[in-house]
């Protein structure tokens, strides 16, 4: 297969699931458009900027890794840019019937959209961003689940203040 597909995704942080779906996806796809929601809904711990850096950094800058932002529909920025390919990673059967009604709500607004799921590689099978942040907050080591660059900004961003 070729072409292009957008991965989109709050990756608020990026996980090394994330980035393996990314790696996998570039061994389907020429191009991934890695694109970072901005989500009213969610309290974000890091701006889209931020993000949008760690992603860059995560990828090494591979050229076939387009790494932006949106808001609003998906669908929408989907049509803008004329892709017609979503990438969505699978952990676990919550994941699926959540992915799967929004599978289905996006083909009802753009029917010729159609989602591409991946299962997460068994390692990070139990990451989410959600857990990252929670196990940082209080201390704990996500070095292993997260790239580099993400983890000593956790931790900076995290930074508990000295207990007296």
């Amino acid at each position: 297969m070729q072409g292009i597909a957008i991965y989109p995704g709050s990756f608020d942080p990026i996980t090394n699931g994330h980035v393996g779906l990314i790696r996998r996806g570039l061994e389907i796809f020429d191009r991934l458009v890695v694109a970072v929601a901005s989500n009213r809904v969610k309290d974000a711990l890091f701006d889209v900027d931020e993000r949008l850096e760690m992603i860059r950094e995560a990828v090494n800058g591979d050229p076939r890794v387009e790494v932006t932002s949106f808001t609003g529909l998906l669908v929408d920025y989907a049509r803008s840019r004329n892709v017609r390919v979503v990438i969505r990673g699978l952990r676990a059967v919550a994941d699926f019937e959540y992915e799967l009604q929004m599978a289905n709500m996006n083909r009802k607004l753009y029917p010729s959209i159609e989602t591409f799921f991946m299962m997460t590689a068994e390692d990070y099978f139990f990451v989410s961003s959600r857990n990252v942040k929670e196990v940082a907050s209080f201390g704990g080591a996500v070095d292993a689940l997260v790239p580099a660059g993400v983890a000593r900004r956790l931790r900076a961003k995290l930074a508990q203040p000295p207990e007296r």
